[in-house]
């Protein structure tokens, strides 16, 4: 008898043991997923593409090449975790990608496309600078302004 209750003490504790991983695993789950992101791509979207230095054939990776290339074409996409993209053959590696390993592409576009940033100059190995000084002229009505010297240069 003693054996007997001894066994189904055992197995209750471990019943209980089991309920509580069950119990923590679920609320550790539902904290990694509120940070997890969902990717999901379409045949023909732009994507970069992530590489690590394991896809590269050994003695071609050095930590000064660049980790994203692209942009490149979506051809395939096997499932959601999984995509084939449109690498050149150049690069000797598998085609097939896992979504944490592709980025969506965003091409740059200038913040301010109607504004000149006056960072080239009208002529090849010229400035600017005339022109510049024509326009603070004429805003501020013509006459250069009066500067003070802050120091006195002695020779």
């Amino acid at each position: 008898m003693a054996a007997e209750t001894m066994a189904e003490q055992a197995q209750l504790v471990q019943a209980e043991v089991k309920k509580k991983l069950a119990e923590v695993n679920a609320k550790y789950k539902t904290a990694a997923d509120s940070h997890r992101r969902v990717k999901v791509f379409k045949e023909g979207d732009m994507v970069m593409v992530f590489l690590k230095k394991e896809r590269f054939p050994v003695g071609t990776y050095n930590k000064l090449k660049p980790r994203k290339y692209g942009p490149y074409k979506i051809v395939h996409r096997i499932n959601d975790n999984a995509y084939v993209v449109d690498l050149p053959s150049s690069f000797g590696i598998s085609a097939t990608f896992n979504v944490t390993d592709l980025f969506e592409y965003h091409e740059e576009k200038p913040l301010y496309p109607d504004i000149n940033s006056r960072s080239s100059s009208f002529q090849v190995e010229e400035t600017d600078a005339v022109q510049l000084e024509e326009e603070f002229l004429n805003q501020l009505g013509g006459q250069k302004p009066h500067r003070k010297a802050l120091f006195k240069a002695s020779f």
